[in-house]
């Protein structure tokens, strides 16, 4: 007899204390190989594909796509072929031994205890009942496939469901008619905007629905409260003359080789900067009794992405060149386009940067990246009447902000920096200087 192995929710990273169940990738009653995905969730930070350690069939699952499911509590159960052992052995209990590493995650801090939720109960959870795997008796009637709807992201299925959004309804603006975001969002703004006959107390009260913050945006609304609660942050601007940068970067795409995109040249600019400063590139303590000065810059930017606004982190920014950064950034930029950013690309960032001109707009007073220091942003450059010595000309002109946390450092220290970059973005040959 086969033995039944308990495959529970491991610790994804970054104290993670559960995740929502996004789409089921097997069934109960398949056979499936060790370390093959059986689930795919979404945690604060990332969809993710579960790989189970154990090879057999599977016997149960636990959790509905869109239930949240906690760090230790049951996935999938397994049946697994006794090495060795007589056919007619009993099934055993699940093993205590420890089990087989997943492949693409680290162990949790400590073997010997789980994470437990906030709020939840020391008393251990009652132990689940298996879901039997049916035994065919009579041929099984394969029914007619349905029409393959052009849908990649299970994120498009699901908001779909929700808004009871007919995805076979819905025409694709994506490559070969894939269905994107954007297009069922759209059909919920034509079902909402469509006529009905019905009381206008009723169609008012349907206006007022409450859309609960779960997964991405409930990790971000927390993570942007306790910002704005904990961190004393100013903001300074300046206004540049960025048409020296652009000339540049022209010249430099005019060679062969890959192109470089302004964010690569900023991001240079960034880590210039911060070696001149620092100071700026540290953040406080938990307690709030010191300051931790980082030695490697992890530079994070903002980039818009299915599951909204995230962060994505070029790691050791600081020891690459501008070529190297432009490939990183646009790497990141896909995978955060197309929702396949992992837990670790999306965390441990040093430095934010902050390109908001990409949506037209020229200003920004941004909410720091807890626990981050510091963040500059970059407005649109777009061209200005501009005083270009000592004669009115048309220039291409860009706003750059800095907000900063009060506590490690002074209006000085930041201005210096912003200033810094400012020059760099005017006479973008003083990085000639830096090498």
């Amino acid at each position: 007899m086969p033995v039944v192995r308990e495959f529970t929710l491991p610790d994804l990273g970054e104290g993670l204390t559960g995740a929502e169940v996004v789409r089921w990738m097997v069934e109960v009653g398949e056979v499936i190989a060790v370390d093959q995905p059986v689930v795919e969730v979404e945690t604060a930070k990332a969809v993710v594909e579960v790989p189970c350690p154990y090879g057999g069939v599977v016997t149960a699952r636990y959790g509905e796509p869109g239930e949240e499911i906690a760090v230790g509590a049951p996935l999938v159960t397994v049946a697994v072929a006794a090495a060795g052992g007589p056919a007619d052995a009993p099934v055993a209990a699940p093993s205590a031994e420890v089990e087989r590493p997943l492949v693409g995650y680290g162990v949790a801090e400590s073997r010997g205890a789980r994470r437990r939720r906030v709020g939840a109960s020391s008393a251990p959870a009652p132990v689940p009942v298996p879901v039997p795997v049916p035994v065919p008796v009579a041929p099984v009637v394969v029914a007619a496939a349905p029409a393959v709807v052009p849908v990649i992201s299970p994120l498009v299925r699901r908001l779909a469901r929700e808004q009871g959004v007919d995805l076979a309804a819905v025409a694709g603006s994506g490559p070969d008619g894939l269905i994107m975001r954007a297009d069922v969002e759209r059909a919920v703004a034509a079902k909402v905007a469509a006529p009905v006959a019905a009381p206008a107390a009723v169609v008012s009260a349907a206006a007022e629905g409450v859309v609960p913050l779960r997964g991405l945006r409930k990790a971000v609304a927390e993570k942007l409260s306790r910002s704005h609660r904990e961190i004393p942050a100013a903001t300074c601007w300046v206004d540049a003359d960025a048409t020296e940068l652009m000339a540049l970067r022209r010249q430099l795409n005019a060679t062969p080789g890959p192109k470089v995109s302004v964010l690569a040249l900023l991001a240079r600019i960034c880590t210039v900067a911060l070696a001149r400063f620092p100071e700026l590139n540290s953040s406080v303590t938990e307690d709030g009794s010191g300051i931790i000065r980082h030695s490697v810059v992890h530079l994070g930017f903002a980039a818009q992405g299915e599951r909204g606004l995230v962060v994505p982190v070029v790691r050791d920014a600081h020891a690459r060149s501008t070529e190297q950064l432009g490939e990183e950034l646009a790497r990141l930029t896909e995978s955060a386009r197309n929702g396949s950013l992992t837990p670790a690309e999306l965390t441990g960032g040093t430095f934010t940067l902050n390109n908001y001109g990409v949506f037209g707009v020229d200003g920004s007073t941004p909410i720091l990246n807890h626990p981050e220091a510091a963040m500059l942003g970059v407005g649109r450059i777009v061209a200005k009447p501009w005083v270009h010595e000592g004669q009115l000309a048309v220039r291409e002109v860009t706003q750059l902000s800095f907000t900063f946390d009060h506590r490690v450092c002074d209006g000085g220290t930041a201005g210096g920096l912003l200033r810094f970059v400012a020059d760099c973005v005017e006479r973008p040959g003083m990085l000639l200087r830096q090498l």
